[in-house]
């Protein structure tokens, strides 16, 4: 029986804003590169809405369609 893909599920990311680091061109260590192609991922994916808040660090909250 194949597993129920009900719409609804949430999902929050701490510190997506990683100290302000994924917005300075200069930051390009491996955790700061992974948290900007995380944050490109999840802006694009249509199978989510999405919406980060700037709250303390950033968190972001997405939700299954």
């Amino acid at each position: 029986m194949p597993a129920t893909r009900a719409p609804g599920g949430l999902i929050a990311i701490d510190n997506v804003l990683w100290g302000g680091a994924v917005a300075d061109d200069e930051a390009q260590d491996a955790d700061t590169q992974a948290l900007r192609a995380l944050n490109a991922k999840l802006h694009t994916d249509e199978r989510i809405d999405m919406r980060l808040l700037p709250i303390d660090d950033g968190q972001t909250l997405a939700r299954k369609r």
